[in-house]
């Protein structure tokens, strides 16, 4: 947001540099990012004199060329070669002397120099309007008026205005200064804290009345909801044309193109009060009537930027009695627009609900000065007042008279707020116990009304334009910014608290597996928690019940939080195959977002995401497809670093598993994984095969916390293996194996392992054959074959009762 220095002085006649001023609205919170010079005129005219033509003479060597010679109030005239068809002997004329910088009207410089042109000597330039900047003629020079003085300074002829110009970066909750207005009662509040006491001085409507009722509007606000407040006024009898120079340097200082006179005023009330304000050609308004409503959607509409527009059905718009005429708050239409043949306007001046004109303005992809206001939230009490301000304007400045009375429809008010602030709270937060008579001053230098004191706070009442201080808390900042932040004083003691934390962290425990799958050739991804409302076609992840969904989505594609964490798994898996990259390995820690009935629900997750190659293919090494066992192996890796213990559950029914299992703890789901169904990755045109594993992280975190950590000495003696071929049937699993196993033999066992399986010719029908490997240990002594032996014999006892199975 661009300041201007002058338009500030209209408010507060500070006498301080630019420098100083911008420090001290950084200090209350208006950040000053920069400090720009501004000239009506680019070069201020510097280097351009008043020049008087004494001799004129066609030129020797060119026929539209003349050699003229010129005084500029030195000992000798000037010779200069000129070739514009109006110069003549006598006139008074603008002079560029060498050395002078002129620019272009795009802004670029080139310096005058002597020089020849067609054999002939040149010591300047005569120069015309649009060369100097003093208007757009290139017809001909510019002749000044013969009471002007040879060698006067044309910065004396010609009202040249400088300014400076703050850059201010304004965060998004101070609506209330995005004007010189309130800008200016910030600086006063700074002022007045510093001991300078200054008038704070805003613009009279004593002058506003009304000349006649010949030309008058009705207004019929359809949806008060969205439109609480909504005044206008006719004013007849205009003339449309340039605005006086004084505006047009106005709005050329922070950075807006003046158009005429009436959208002028109009633009420059907005960045003077803060009020957006829209002018009507009143002759295109069908029936004499204003209504103020949504309309139909789809229905077509041109914006001024000729551009058409379907409208929503929650887009808010100003009508007439046939047709829309403007996005309320947004952007104007082009049939109603003020042009060089408008008479007579209807002005209005409005409040908008704040966030329906940011939805619109999110909807049709503009960001105007108006909805920049409009959705940040303006001051319903000026809404009268900025008309007012810009009637008398347009009527001072583009004639005409008021020919309505001011129609306000303001049905509901909007209350201002209520707050109590405690001086024991103030001291607390800030750390520093301020003077109460310090506290109050600079509330009241704020507008804040105070309606009571006692001895343990201050009865405030909150303007309703200050939207973003509701609590105590915000008082407080306020006081602070403006007592300023670098006034209060540090302490020498230093206090501190120990405070009783668990030993294992959230974060530690995930940079610890980071570090692991990073090993593994994992890349950790951070996804946005908002995702696409389109999703919500897939019913087997997405319940429309349960979704969490944004009041004032930043755009259609982040409008819910997300359900599911294989939604952002698959949304970068395409992102990446969208650009050539098919073999990626992803892990996430995010969250799931979840609402039942009036309780919000977060659910934390860690996932690990696999699609294509294990490695990159490369010249001497095979192609190695990706698969379930790599992926089990992957989470089976997370769960041991963990110390967790698991129990195997095949997933039978999954709403993401085409095949898939999950490991479990005390009847409890840790982790479910396995390839995911072909309906959901074509949703989001993946098209390779895509492994996904989902832990929930909060019962893995808990089973982590729960363990405890035992420090055993390694083994003095060996371990001895023993290998089984097993004939069984397809149905028996390895864990039926483990099982019998395990509980046969509790003080030797360590550990079993499949480490080959057969399906194939030479075995009989619906059979397979297992290779397992038995790991035995005594850590007192070593085993004999004798011992390994009578234990082997009880394993295939039991396996052929159990299981039916057969040594090969």
């Amino acid at each position: 947001m661009k300041i201007s220095y002058n338009w500030l002085k209209q408010f507060i006649n500070i006498d301080w540099n630019a420098e100083k001023t911008g420090a001290l609205l950084t200090d209350l919170g208006l950040e000053v990012e920069g400090i720009s010079t501004f000239e009506s005129v680019k070069g201020g005219l510097k280097g351009i004199v008043v020049g008087e033509v004494l001799t004129c003479e066609k030129h020797p060597n060119a026929d539209r060329l003349k050699i003229t010679t010129i005084n500029i109030g030195k000992d000798q005239p000037l010779h200069i070669v000129c070739g514009a068809p109006n110069v003549d002997t006598g006139q008074k004329v603008p002079v560029a002397i060498i050395g002078t910088t002129l620019y272009t009207p795009e802004g670029e410089a080139w310096e005058i120099k002597k020089g020849k042109i067609r054999g002939q000597v040149s010591e300047g330039m005569i120069c015309a309007e649009d060369e100097i900047g003093l208007g757009e003629s290139h017809d001909g020079i510019m002749v000044l008026d013969s009471k002007f003085k040879p060698g006067t300074p044309l910065t004396e002829v010609f009202e040249i205005e400088t300014d400076e110009v703050f850059e201010i970066g304004l965060t998004p909750n101070r609506a209330d200064a995005m004007s010189h207005w309130g800008a200016a009662r910030d600086l006063r509040a700074g002022l007045l804290q510093q001991g300078k006491q200054l008038e704070f001085i805003t613009p009279s409507n004593v002058n506003f009345r009304v000349d006649n009722r010949t030309h008058k509007i009705n207004v019929e606000v359809l949806n008060k909801e969205l439109a609480p407040r909504y005044c206008g006024v006719t004013i007849s009898g205009i003339k449309v044309e340039e605005s006086p120079a004084w505006i047009q340097n106005r709005l050329k200082a922070i950075g807006l193109k003046p158009k005429n006179n009436i959208v002028d005023i109009t633009n420059y009330v907005m960045h003077e009060l803060g009020q957006p304000l829209h002018a009507f050609d009143s002759g295109k308004i069908s029936g004499e009537k204003i209504e103020v409503k949504t309309v139909e959607a789809g229905t077509k509409f041109v914006s001024l930027d000729e551009v058409e527009r379907e409208l929503h059905q929650e887009d808010l718009m100003i009508c007439d009695a046939e047709k829309p005429l403007c996005i309320a708050g947004v952007f104007g239409g082009v049939e109603s627009g003020v042009s060089l043949n408008t008479t007579s306007i209807f002005l209005e001046s409005a409040y908008f609900n704040p966030v329906s004109i940011r939805k619109t303005a999110k909807r049709h992809g503009l960001n105007t000065d108006a909805s920049f206001r409009f959705e940040r939230g303006i001051d319903p009490n000026i809404t009268e007042y900025a008309l007012m301000r810009a009637a008398i304007l347009i009527k001072e400045i583009a004639g005409g008279m008021i020919t309505s009375d001011v129609i306000d429809l303001y049905p509901k008010k909007i209350e201002d707020f209520q707050v109590f602030l405690s001086f024991e709270k103030t001291a607390k937060l800030i750390g520093e116990e301020l003077p109460k008579e310090t506290i109050k001053n600079i509330l009241t230098s704020l507008e804040i009304k105070i309606n009571n004191v006692t001895e343990s706070g201050l009865g405030l009442t909150i303007p309703a334009y200050r939207n973003d201080v509701t609590r105590e808390a915000d008082v407080v900042e306020e006081i602070l910014r403006v007592y300023g932040y670098n006034n209060i004083k540090f302490t020498e003691k230093l206090n501190a608290s120990i405070s009783k934390t668990s030993k294992v962290e959230d974060y530690q425990i995930q940079n610890k597996l980071a570090s692991q799958l990073n090993g593994q050739g994992f890349y950790e991804m951070m996804a946005n928690s908002l995702t696409s409302s389109k999703h919500s076609k897939l019913k087997d992840i997405v319940d429309e019940e349960t979704t969490v969904k944004m009041l004032n989505p930043l755009s259609l594609d982040l409008s819910v939080l997300r359900q599911h964490m294989v939604i952002s798994a698959l949304e970068a898996i395409a992102y990446n195959n969208n650009r050539k990259r098919q073999d990626l390995r992803f892990f996430e820690f995010g969250k799931t977002y979840h609402k039942k009935q009036d309780k919000y629900i977060e659910n934390k997750h860690l996932t690990l995401t696999i699609c294509g190659n294990r490695e990159t293919s490369h010249w001497n090494t095979p192609d190695r497809k990706s698969d379930f066992f790599f992926l089990k192996g992957t989470v089976e890796a997370v769960l041991e670093r963990m110390s967790i213990a698991f129990k195997t559950n095949p997933t039978l029914e999954s709403s993401i598993f085409s095949e898939g299992i999950s490991y479990e703890h005390n009847g409890k789901i840790l982790v479910s994984f396995g390839v995911i169904k072909k309906s959901i990755t074509k949703h989001f045109n993946v098209e390779p095969e895509v492994f996904f594993a989902d832990f929930n992280w909060d019962l893995v975190l808990k089973q982590y916390k729960n363990n405890k950590i035992q420090l055993k000495e390694i083994p003095k003696f060996p371990e001895v293996i023993r290998d089984f071929a097993l004939l069984l049937d397809d149905a028996v699993t390895f864990e039926s194996i483990y099982s019998i196993a395990v509980a046969e033999e509790k003080k030797l066992l360590r550990d079993v392992q499949l480490f080959d399986v057969y399906l194939g010719k030479n075995l009989p029908k619906g059979k397979k054959s297992y290779a397992v490997s038995f790991i035995f240990r005594d850590d007192k002594k070593t085993l004999t074959d004798k011992q390994i032996d009578k234990v082997m014999s009880k394993f295939q006892q039991q396996f052929e009762k159990q299981l039916g199975a057969e040594l090969r």
